[in-house]
C-alpha cells in the first residue's frame, strides 16, 4: 500500500498549540516498523495548481506573507512563512496520495500522514487550515481526465465546512459529512449528506449512522471517494465533541473502507484532525487507520 510522508511534516512545532504536529513522524515510526507500506515523497503543491481552487487575491497574500490579522486569527495557527510551506507540501502529499490511488499498483487505496484540511475555504483559511488539499485533489484529477465523479466521506469530529462549500452546487461531487453538531464550525455550509450528533452519541449510534448513510455515497456513483478519518472522534479528545472508544474509531475505518473497495472505488486516505490528552492514543488511531486500508488492499 502507498503512503505519502515526509519529515517536512513535522520540522516546525506549534509550541503548546492544541493541534500535535509530532504526530506526524510518530505514525510514520510506527507503520514503518510494521512493514507492509511503500512510502511516497511529496512535492509542494504549486501555485498554478491552487489556484484551481483558491483566489489568486488569497495565494498573492498567502506568498507575498501579507495576510491581515484578522486573516491570522481566523487561521488559529502560530503563522510564519515556514509554517505555510510545511501545510502546502502536505496538501501536495494528497495530490501524490491521489494520483498513486488510481494506479493498477495500489490495490485501490492510498493515504497521506497529513492532509484533509477540511475547514479551508477559497479566499480564506480557518481553523487550522490553510489550502483545502481534497478540494484541489479532486479538481486536479477532474482536469487531468482521471475521473469524473468523486465522493468525500469526512468523519472528522468537526464539520467538513470547507470542503462542504467548494462542492455545493456541483453535482459531480458528494460531499458527506458525520460530525459532531453543536461543535466547531459554528456556520456549516450544507452538503450532499450532512449527520449531525449530540455530544452524548457513542459507538453503536455512531457506528449505526455511518452505516446507514454509506449507501447514498455509492448511488452518487463516484469514480474515486476521499476519507477524512479524523482522530478527534476519540472519546478523550480535548476537542472533539464525540464519544467513540478506539475500538469504535478502528470499525469505522473497516466500514468506510470496506464499503469502498466492495464496490471498487479507489480510496485515497487523510488525517484530519485529532487533538488528545495521550499523543499515544492518538497514533493507535491513525495507525489502525492505515492498517485496516493495508489489510484490504492486500486482497485486491
Amino acid at each position: 500500500m502507498f503512503l505519502v510522508y515526509s519529515p517536512v511534516y513535522h520540522l516546525v512545532t506549534l509550541g503548546d498549540h492544541v493541534f500535535p504536529m509530532h504526530k506526524y513522524e510518530a505514525v510514520y515510526r510506527e507503520l514503518r516498523a510494521g512493514g507492509g507500506f511503500e512510502f511516497l515523497e511529496p512535492e509542494p503543491a504549486s501555485w498554478t495548481d491552487l489556484a484551481l481552487v483558491h483566489t489568486s487575491e488569497f495565494l498573492r497574500k498567502v506568498r507575498t506573507n501579507t495576510l491581515t490579522a484578522m486573516e491570522i486569527r481566523r487561521l488559529e495557527l502560530p503563522w510564519s512563512v515556514r509554517v505555510m510551506e510545511q501545510l502546502r507540501l502536505m496538501t501536495g502529499g494528497t495530490l501524490v496520495a491521489a494520483r498513486a490511488s488510481l494506479e493498477p499498483s495500489s490495490g485501490g487505496v492510498a493515504g497521506n500522514i497529513g492532509g484533509g484540511f477540511h475547514h479551508a475555504f477559497d479566499d480564506h483559511g480557518v481553523g487550522f487550515c490553510l489550502f483545502n488539499d481534497v478540494a484541489l485533489a479532486i479538481r486536479l484529477l477532474q482536469r487531468d481526465g482521471r475521473i469524473q465523479r468523486a465522493a468525500v466521506i469526512d468523519c472528522d469530529a468537526h464539520h467538513g465546512n470547507g470542503t462542504a462549500a467548494f462542492f455545493q452546487h456541483d453535482e459531480r461531487v458528494f460531499t458527506f459529512s458525520i460530525h459532531a453538531e453543536h461543535n466547531y464550525p459554528a456556520f456549516k455550509p450544507r452538503g450532499s449528506l450532512d449527520i449531525g450528533l449530540e455530544s452524548s452519541a457513542g459507538d453503536r449510534e455512531y457506528i449505526e449512522r455511518l452505516r446507514g448513510a454509506l449507501p447514498a455515497v455509492l448511488a452518487s456513483r463516484p469514480e474515486i471517494a476521499f476519507y477524512v478519518a479524523g482522530g478527534d472522534v476519540h472519546r478523550d479528545d480535548q476537542i472533539g465533541g464525540l464519544g467513540l472508544s478506539t475500538a469504535a474509531a478502528r470499525e469505522r475505518d473497516r466500514l468506510v473502507l470496506r464499503t469502498c473497495a466492495e464496490a471498487g472505488i479507489p480510496v485515497v486516505i487523510v488525517l484530519a484532525g485529532g487533538y488528545p490528552r495521550s499523543l499515544d492514543t492518538l497514533v493507535e488511531i491513525h495507525c489502525a487507520t492505515f492498517e485496516e486500508a493495508k489489510r484490504l488492499s492486500a486482497f485486491a
